[in-house]
């Protein structure tokens, strides 16, 4: 298997399944969306290719299933050591083809949480619930693995959410068959080979390709669950082909978080947290801020104080010295970002900074502050999903929180106070799967994270989510 510590253009890319490389029949370019250039060539995996990762996890599940739970964190624990110590070959892979900057909140932060997510799962335990124990008899849960889980991940954090995914399946004794996205599949390749050094052949399978592989998994009878983060919309589609064969499924999709700035703060004291929670990863975050809501009585503060930040925010290659936000990753979202912000200007909102491509090569959209949204423009309605952030003015807390809540999306929400009750009160209120209080995206391994309404279904992380790998049995005697 791979060396960890390979660099973008030594070897090439292969599917693993059975725990050997597979090369694609054909194979598919992948860019930097920097500039443009070549940075590799995705194996395109066919609907056999899915059918054999399927036969091979099946194969490998009863043995894995039945490997003790201290070997199974063991391996866990050695995938973790494997993936820190690749960081320095695997981060510049990883910032050439999504983007991001090596360092910061980079490529290198991803690849170390993705260690760090790691290395948290493996001690995880889900002990046997002992719910009666008297005269009348003894009932007893056991948490046991589901069998082969189909993993879909995006093109955002490909790293770090292929961990998610993968390490609370096998840590639970199940297999799995991953299919990265197909804007940034090589450091989920390099990835799969990390864990293959350490597992079985068969536990874990990487097949990569166009939409149609991923169509063909959420349908294949072989694959008992499907693990999804991306839009609402696939992850509909996900549900609906996953009926047929009625698929336990953990979707974290779309999210259009709102924050809450209440009068009492310091603008400049919290621009810097605002900023970050809206602009993390470029703004490519599910759960980031995507509509900000400031009281009347401190607006134009808060709003010049973001507009100081963003308009010195460096932006660039990612492999260069001090660059803090790189490109939109690929063409389609760059479109996305720029159409939202020029129908949000035509609708009556203020470009404070940014608001235009910057021009040349890379998909390059500067930071941008959106004075006087609201709602009905599609800026604040959607999620834009890029470096933008619509600014909404407010004056009463009870009906911004309703305004708030009016919208299809769930995942997270902030409230922005110095009296931290009233703060709490009010972040209970929103309808979102996690709320933060004078922070916001700060998610963390020991904490359940999820969406509602149509940002998703189930959670991940913590004693919650590794049991959304597992299957109960109820043992009554």
């Amino acid at each position: 298997m791979a060396d960890t510590a390979k660099e973008a253009t030594s070897d090439p890319f292969h599917n693993i399944i059975n725990g050997r490389a597979t090369p694609g029949a054909e194979t598919f370019p992948v860019l930097d969306p920097a500039n443009g250039a070549l940075v590799g060539h995705m194996p395109l995996g066919t609907p056999g290719d899915l059918d054999d990762a399927v036969e091979a996890a099946r194969n490998a599940f009863p043995g894995w299933a039945a490997t003790s739970d201290a070997d199974r964190k063991a391996a866990c624990l050695k995938i973790a050591d494997l993936v820190e110590q690749s960081i320095p070959g695997l981060a510049p892979l990883l910032t050439a083809e999504q983007g991001k900057p090596i360092g910061g909140f980079g490529s290198q932060w991803e690849i170390g949480a993705a260690a760090a997510w790691t290395r948290h799962t493996a001690g995880l335990e889900l002990p046997v619930s002992v719910l009666q124990d008297n005269n009348e008899g003894r009932v007893e849960v056991h948490r046991k693995p589901i069998g082969v889980v189909g993993s879909i991940t995006p093109w955002n954090f490909p790293v770090l959410i292929a961990a998610w995914h993968i390490i609370p399946a096998v840590r639970a004794g199940n297999c799995v068959v991953i299919k990265p996205s197909p804007n940034t599949p090589l450091a989920t390749i390099r990835f799969v080979e990390i864990i293959n050094q350490v597992l079985p052949a068969g536990v874990v399978n990487i097949v990569c390709g166009a939409d149609e592989i991923g169509a063909a998994m959420s349908a294949h009878p072989g694959i008992d669950k499907m693990v999804f983060t991306g839009s609402t919309g696939t992850g509909r589609k996900i549900m609906a082909s996953a009926a047929e064969t009625v698929k336990r499924l953990t979707l974290e999709l779309g999210g259009n978080d709102a924050a809450i700035v209440l009068p009492d703060v310091d603008p400049q004291a919290v621009a810097e947290g605002l900023f970050w929670g809206a602009f993390l990863n470029n703004g490519q975050t599910c759960a980031c801020i995507k509509r900000l809501y400031v009281h009347d009585s401190i607006y134009d503060a808060v709003c010049d104080a973001l507009s100081a930040l963003a308009a010195a925010i460096p932006m660039g290659d990612g492999r260069q010295d001090g660059v803090a936000l790189g490109p939109v990753q690929n063409a389609m979202q760059f479109e996305r970002v720029k159409e939202l912000v020029e129908e949000a200007k035509a609708s009556g909102a203020r470009i404070l900074t940014g608001g235009a491509p910057s021009g040349g090569p890379g998909y390059f959209y500067p930071a941008t502050i959106v004075a006087d949204a609201q709602h009905g423009m599609r800026l604040v309605d959607e999620e834009q999903f890029g470096p933008v952030l619509p600014v909404i003015r407010y004056t009463d807390v009870e009906a911004v929180i309703a305004r708030a809540n009016d919208n299809p999306n769930g995942l997270g929400g902030s409230v922005w106070s110095q009296d931290t009750e009233r703060a709490k009160a009010l972040a209970l209120q929103l309808e979102c799967g996690t709320a933060w209080i004078n922070k916001h995206g700060m998610i963390q391994p020991n904490a359940p994270f999820g969406g509602i309404k149509q940002s998703g279904v189930g959670v991940q992380f913590a004693e919650a989510g590794l049991m959304e790998n597992t299957v109960g049995q109820t043992l009554i005697m």
